[in-house]
């Protein structure tokens, strides 16, 4: 099967079976591109057998891009994180960015969701509601007795039927449509119809909103062209309507007649200056196209054409190189061509038909100040387009108009379509996409408020139970120390007064001269009367009471000191273990599901015909959560699944990495990987590597903002991306890979201006030019 984008480019190349071979042709010359990443958490034994290559440092060996981040008294330990990828030489098949997201980052499911039902409210469902009369009107033209319409839906829908809808059981879309579709039934209706009966309509809503873009802007391009119902078209129509006309046919005040018409056709004039602005751009330059035709032998295209098909499987690379680069020189001249005799065709054609006091050509070919400053010029234009038509203004090309109004019911058949290969509109869709839950948005002002909260709120380590039991245990070991204190001083003092009824009842103790400190010992108990106690041989009663109570006191608070002791370590015990149970629930963290996509909306500003500036919301990227190693058994699978953590499941919140493959950015170059441990230094000729969505520069993957060990060293990942390989594939026939239908490249039926050249009227001057 091939790619909506080939068979758009079949399409565009009608006279032709042409495919997008360049990119094959080269692969052997291009470099190699990043493919596909996945995180090894612990170990990588099975990334060789899975087909990743592991990352290395400087000294060639795997790098640990964790680096003992996760480490802490009461932490979950260690857990290596490497890196493995696999390569490309496909350019559309290469990773174009890598961005990281942490668990408190500022991101939004619910936004998401929001924002996605908005949009399906505000702008989908109101297309499908405008677009509904084409579809009508292609239905009508499809079963029409009237040959020219027929015809023209006939090859529309034999277009249509080259995609097929999987919902449908890959029903094709041409015959799907001549059916009434989901929306148009209605839920109540439709969720009545058994499952084989739904396969027959379309669900027209989720096609619009979900289809690969080049199928869907294909799929309202053509529904366009098989629009109008009348019996003449609207080139006839408009030639015969004045804005006179239209004033009358209100049949009200010419004031508020001119309000009217204003109100029924004004946006859409608006829209027909626009394309009539770009379709006088390419009609200024018929001179140029004329010399384009006549230098042109189609016969000499179609033999190099040829050429290229029948180069042999052994060339070597620079034949295959040489055969390229000439391949994608006649694909671009087969395309100059055709537009060439298309313009030629429509010039002549417009030339020859008569309008006031000129001809159509002439009025097509106002300025833009006429065009925007009269802008009432333009209503009887609008006005002649049918509902289909003008429901279809915003997807087909003026000169694509043109060639409808001009092509006569013969020329439809000269085009087969039996070479062209079917293809899914749902062409590398990834459709999880829109499934709630699964994708996230994130932007500049929700990462701002999850930073300023992140700041304001400080963790704590420690529960207000065991900083109590820590104070009380301070309060009980400041008691035991004085406590203890005060023992050993009531031992020392009853010692004292052993000693001192010893010398009491010594006799000789009281002879002259013996002194108690600074004081005779006889002085010393009559200063306190205690020579009456020693004359009645009282003496050892005295000291002795006095070793009883000083003994007493001691005992006491040696006791007081022992329990304060023991509480003191009881207290110490319990503290030790509640705040071990404290510090594991500190690293334990709750983790939260990881997002499986991630847009980032951001603020585009752009400015309208007008020169007024607007701001547009983007979230065109969607970026996929890398796969891990984690498995069913490990702690949090049930949680994170197999999104991968940068921390390695030990961290203080997940630190998620994501890949985007985006056409309109250049692919990630393999061999420009490269780990830096322990500096912050940017390693020269880099500019950008693994970083935080909203940022550009390359992040820390051990910052302490989301890890325990702040003595970890750093590491961060760069990468090169190969500048403008993304356009270099896809040559001038694509801008930006997006198929320019509405621009003047959509050739689809407009390929059939070689027979308009020749069946429409003024052939005889056409044939001159």
């Amino acid at each position: 099967m091939k790619r909506i984008s080939t068979i758009v480019l079949t399409i565009i190349l009608a006279l032709l079976t042409a495919c997008l071979m360049p990119a094959q042709v080269f692969a052997d010359s291009l470099p190699d591109y990043v493919s596909e990443v996945k995180i090894y958490t612990g170990d990588y034994k099975a990334a060789e057998k899975e087909g990743y290559t592991i990352l290395n440092g400087d000294n060639g060996k795997p790098v640990d891009l964790n680096q003992g981040a996760g480490g802490g008294w009461g932490s979950k330990g260690e857990k290596a994180v490497y890196l493995g990828y696999k390569t490309t030489k496909d350019v559309k098949d290469a990773i174009t960015d890598l961005a990281l997201m942490n668990m408190r980052g500022g991101y939004d499911v619910a936004e998401y969701e929001a924002l996605m039902e908005a949009q399906l409210n505000s702008q989908i469902i109101p297309l499908v509601e405008t677009f509904q009369a084409a579809i009508d009107e292609y239905r009508v033209n499809y079963n029409s007795d009237n040959e020219e319409n027929q015809k023209r839906a006939q090859y529309v829908h034999d277009m249509l039927n080259k995609l097929t809808d999987d919902d449908c059981d890959n029903a094709p879309l041409g015959d799907l449509l001549l059916n009434e579709t989901k929306f148009e039934m209605g839920d109540e209706a439709y969720n009545a119809l058994s499952e084989s009966e739904k396969k027959k309509h379309a669900d027209i809503v989720t096609i619009i909103a979900q289809a690969n873009g080049h199928a869907t802007l294909l799929i309202e391009n053509l529904i366009t062209r098989a629009a109008d119902t009348s019996d003449n078209t609207w080139l006839d129509r408009f030639c015969e309507t004045t804005y006179d006309d239209l004033i009358e046919q209100t049949e009200m005040a010419p004031t508020d007649a001119r309000r009217q018409v204003a109100k029924l056709y004004d946006d859409d004039a608006q829209i027909l200056a626009d394309l009539i602005s770009k379709f006088r751009d390419d009609m200024e330059d018929i001179d140029d196209e004329i010399t384009l035709v006549e230098e042109t032998d189609p016969e000499e295209l179609a033999e190099s054409y040829k050429k290229f098909s029948e180069i042999k499987d052994n060339a070597t690379v620079d034949e295959l190189e040489a055969a390229t680069e000439e391949f994608v020189d006649v694909q671009n001249k087969w395309i100059d061509y055709n537009n060439a005799l298309q313009t030629v065709a429509i010039y002549g054609y417009l030339q020859d038909i008569e309008y006031e006091d000129g001809t159509l050509l002439d009025f097509f070919m106002r300025s833009d100040d006429e065009l925007y400053d009269e802008i009432e010029l333009l209503y009887p234009l609008a006005a002649s387009l049918s509902a289909g038509q003008r429901a279809g203004l915003e997807f087909i090309s003026l000169r694509e108009f043109m060639v409808i109004a001009a092509t006569d019911s013969d020329s439809y058949g000269r085009f087969g379509l039996e070479d062209m290969e079917e293809g899914s509109i749902y062409e590398d869709v990834d459709r999880e996409i829109y499934q709630k839950g699964g994708v996230a948005l994130t932007s500049d002002a929700l990462r701002a408020d999850a930073l300023s909260k992140v700041m304001e709120e400080k963790q704590k380590s420690l529960s207000s139970l065991t900083v109590t039991l820590i104070v009380f245990s301070s309060i009980a070991a400041g008691a035991f120390i004085i406590s203890a204190g005060v023992a050993a001083k009531m031992l020392k003092t009853a010692s004292y007064w052993r000693g001192q009824a010893a010398m009491v009842s010594d006799p000789a103790f009281f002879a002259e001269g013996v002194t108690y400190g600074n004081h005779r010992l006889a002085t010393f108990f009559n200063d306190r009367n205690l020579g009456v106690l020693l004359e009645k041989g009282d003496a050892t009663w005295w000291t002795s009471r006095a070793q009883c109570i000083t003994a007493s006191r001691a005992r006491i608070s040696m006791g007081v000191s022992a329990g304060i002791g023991v509480a003191m370590v009881a207290l110490a015990a319990l503290t030790t273990y509640l705040a071990w149970k404290d510090m594991q629930a500190y690293y334990k963290v709750d983790f939260t599901p990881i997002p499986h996509y991630m847009v980032d909306e951001k603020d585009l500003i752009g400015y309208n015909k007008k020169g007024e500036k607007i701001v547009l919301k983007n979230q065109s990227a969607y970026y996929k959560a890398v796969e891990c190693n984690r498995t069913q058994s490990d702690e949090f699978y049930k949680t994170l699944g197999t999104c991968a953590d940068m921390n390695g499941d030990v961290g203080k919140q997940w630190l998620a990495l994501y890949s985007v493959k985006n056409e309109l950015m250049d692919p990630i170059l393999a061999s420009s990987l490269k780990a830096v441990v322990g500096s912050a230094e940017i390693p020269a000729g880099y500019t950008t590597g693994i970083h935080m969505f909203g940022s550009e520069s390359a992040f820390n993957l051990n910052s302490n903002l989301y890890d325990w060990n702040n003595s970890a060293k750093s590491v961060f990942v760069y990468f090169k991306t190969d500048e403008g390989a993304k356009t270099s594939t896809s040559g001038s026939n694509f801008s930006g890979g997006t198929v320019v239908l509405t621009g003047g490249a959509g050739i689809a039926i407009g390929a059939l201006a070689t027979a308009l050249g020749m069946t429409a009227t003024g052939k005889k001057k056409r044939e001159e030019a």
